[in-house]
């Protein structure tokens, strides 16, 4: 399939290298060296802070952070704390946005619904909240449903092209989220796909099916916009 961004698979990459890497991508798209470019990767256990982060959604010390071989980033996307580890999925489309971020984040949202949609999973984006979520059933009957966070979302947008973006939970480590107040939220969970379908589940697949997603909401880019 012809698609209007380039798409680069690095694997497991810690967070510092390729955070470099993104910039030194970001720079060649604002500069139309290069096509809009996905980045898909993994990281090993780190935490990052985005520009609203509160240093109270951190529940240990940096130094015991750091003493269990967690790394922490504060770094120029929106949003809170949020917690990336092997086997989850991160994406850093490094897309030209303009000005249009709310609407940028709305189709990458559309995007992994579509994702989790293909195994079967029905999910949504809560208003005021940016992420894809799933409701598992209430522990108790009468009670309300519980929301769960399947893939959180925090984007950078410099020179009207995006950077940083999204990390979908795959077979992600779910007790290391106990470490913080995810994307500072008290009162909802988090979730994987492998937690949802009781198996396993690929990376490679999911990491297709991403693109593929990707391909279908970002169909191309205004020729201004890349030039």
């Amino acid at each position: 399939m012809s698609r209007a961004f380039e798409v680069e698979k690095l694997g497991l990459v810690p967070y510092g290298p390729a955070w470099e890497y993104q910039k030194k991508v970001h720079a060649e798209v604002v500069a139309g060296r290069r096509k809009p470019t996905l980045l898909l990767l993994q990281h090993p256990r780190t935490i990052t802070l985005g520009r609203a982060a509160k240093p109270e959604n951190l529940l240990l010390s940096e130094t015991q952070y750091r003493a269990q071989g967690i790394e922490l980033f504060w770094v120029e996307r929106g949003g809170d704390v949020t917690y990336h580890g092997p086997g989850q999925l991160v994406g850093y489309p490094i897309f030209p946005v303009g000005r249009q971020v709310r609407g940028f984040l709305r189709k990458l949202e559309a995007a992994i619904v579509q994702v989790a949609a293909s195994y079967g999973i029905e999910s949504f984006p809560t208003p005021g909240y940016a992420g894809v979520w799933v409701r598992k059933p209430a522990p108790v009957a009468g009670w309300p449903a519980v929301e769960e966070k399947l893939c959180a979302f925090g984007v950078a947008v410099r020179q009207d092209v995006a950077l940083h973006g999204f990390a979908l939970n795959v077979n992600t480590r779910l007790e290391d989220f106990n470490l913080i107040v995810p994307c500072g939220i008290r009162d909802k969970g988090v979730t994987s796909l492998q937690k949802i379908l009781g198996r396993e589940v690929s990376l490679d697949e999911v990491a297709e099916r991403v693109e593929e997603a990707l391909a279908q909401v970002f169909p191309a880019f205004a020729a201004k916009e890349v030039a």
